[in-house]
């Protein structure tokens, strides 16, 4: 069974919670112990810790202690939610780092498939490779927002880590990505034959000053995320505590848990991993606050996409000189979508994929003959 690839919450951890508040989280969350394990039918969101740090290559080394962030997760007070939360445990180091992800890879797809989100928390952030090969036998096209300073393509040839995974994930058959797009990016972190990869492949991507500025650019790419991929080292050093390596830039507290509500709140997100933990108690602090953030998101969902009906759109209509884009704007959020038309015979996967989450601005520019970028993408990806 694929549960048995998790091991029980510590003992330290359960007395801690026992000690809580009934108003506070960890009175709210049911928790696989070492004589129970939650009833997943009844679970909507779990929290699973992966304790797997073999990819890292600054950090490799290093065992992973959870239980600063479980402390510190557990002591937050939650919001007005009505999504059932279970702790999991521990996806322990197997004997090769090929074991972990195959018990991280059949844990996501059971859960994945009975509608439950994880959330990772992990060790190195090479664990998204897994968590994307989790959906292989889903039957669908996948779309990965990687939250990071760096696309982390690596050399075709170089052994797979947190700063070479998504070479693996586009070369690696069967190939289910149908889009990536990374948010925070730093230039000097990444050479121009990188940044020129992500072009040639109609990917997207957006600089860390263009999120912090309009931190709402990030929202329709969250919206048509499946996996969503957070590497703390994306959040600025003063904020995290984490001053090994120095980071100078990033994100700040406020943004990074703004674009994980976005996440939360994206009603096609359905796995959601942190990454890259340092084992120091500031670290955790943001992230308990990040994932709160994630489940607050979930609890105020729309459920309005797939359409059941477009009763509940109002749609637009604009001419172009030899075709015309067709917009779609929710009634209940305000939210747009523009349809993507895809060739018969073509990405038979990405029936379900014809709408391509938008903003309002989109369909301004549309207005002024600018086509939508990250719609041209999507088409010319239609193409190859």
């Amino acid at each position: 069974m694929e549960f048995d690839f998790l091991s029980p919450v510590d003992n330290e951890i359960i007395v801690f919670k026992n000690n809580l508040s009934s108003l506070q989280l960890g009175s709210k969350v049911v928790f696989h112990t070492y004589t129970d394990f939650p009833d997943i039918d009844t679970v909507k969101i779990a929290i699973i810790g992966v304790l797997e740090n073999r990819g890292n290559v600054d950090n490799g080394n290093e065992n992973l202690n959870l239980d600063y962030i479980r402390k510190e997760l557990y002591s937050l007070f939650p919001g007005n939610w009505h999504a059932a939360i279970a702790d999991l445990g521990d996806i322990v180091q197997g004997n090769s780092l090929d074991d972990t992800y195959f018990a991280l890879q059949k844990v996501a797809t059971r859960l994945i498939r009975k509608g439950i989100i994880p959330i990772l928390i992990g060790g190195s952030q090479d664990l998204t490779y897994p968590l994307y090969r989790a959906y292989d036998s889903l039957e669908q096209m996948v779309n990965l927002v990687s939250i990071d300073s760096t696309f982390d393509f690596g050399k075709q040839e170089e052994q797979i880590s947190s700063k070479s995974y998504l070479s693996k994930i586009i070369l690696d058959e069967p190939n289910n990505l149908f889009n990536y797009t990374n948010i925070g990016y730093q230039t000097y972190y990444n050479s121009q034959e990188e940044i020129d990869l992500i072009e040639k492949l109609f990917f997207d991507a957006y600089r860390l000053g263009e999120i912090s500025n309009h931190i709402e650019l990030s929202e329709p790419a969250l919206r048509d995320a499946d996996i969503v991929s957070l590497d703390l080292n994306s959040v600025i050093s003063n904020c995290t505590g984490s001053f090994s390596p120095f980071s100078p830039n990033g994100f700040s507290g406020k943004e990074i848990c703004g674009l994980s509500r976005y996440a939360g709140i994206s009603d096609k997100v359905s796995s959601f991993g942190i990454f890259n933990y340092d084992n120091s108690s500031a670290s955790a602090v943001i992230i308990s606050q990040i994932i709160w953030y994630f489940i607050e998101g979930v609890n105020y969902r729309s459920n309005e996409y797939p359409f059941g009906t477009r009763d509940n759109y109002l749609k637009y209509i604009v001419p172009l000189d030899n075709d015309e884009l067709v917009f779609y704007k929710s009634n209940k959020t305000g939210r747009w979508w523009i349809e993507i038309h895809f060739l018969t015979g073509r990405h038979n996967n990405l029936n379900k994929y014809t709408l391509l989450s938008c903003s309002h601005e989109d369909y301004l520019g549309a207005c002024n003959n600018e086509i939508p970028e990250r719609w041209w993408k999507a088409q010319r990806k239609n193409l190859i």
